[in-house]
């Protein structure tokens, strides 16, 4: 039961990022500060529109550049 849980802890996705886990945030942006593009990141459309959201949350919060 106990490896059932730590297959949990470790399998987050894109939509389970908040505006506080800025280190995972800083791979969907460049070192410029632009966000990368579904093209480059792989995401699904659902996916890249909250990870967006997240990453300008983060920013407005001054957590990001």
């Amino acid at each position: 039961m106990a490896e059932n849980l730590q297959e949990k802890v470790n399998s987050r996705t894109p939509l389970d990022l908040t505006w506080t886990d800025v280190e995972e945030l800083s791979n969907f942006v460049t070192g410029g500060g632009r966000i990368l593009p579904r093209k480059m990141t792989g995401l699904s459309a659902h996916q890249q529109r909250h990870v967006t959201r997240m990453i300008k949350r983060a920013r407005n919060m001054l957590l990001m550049k």
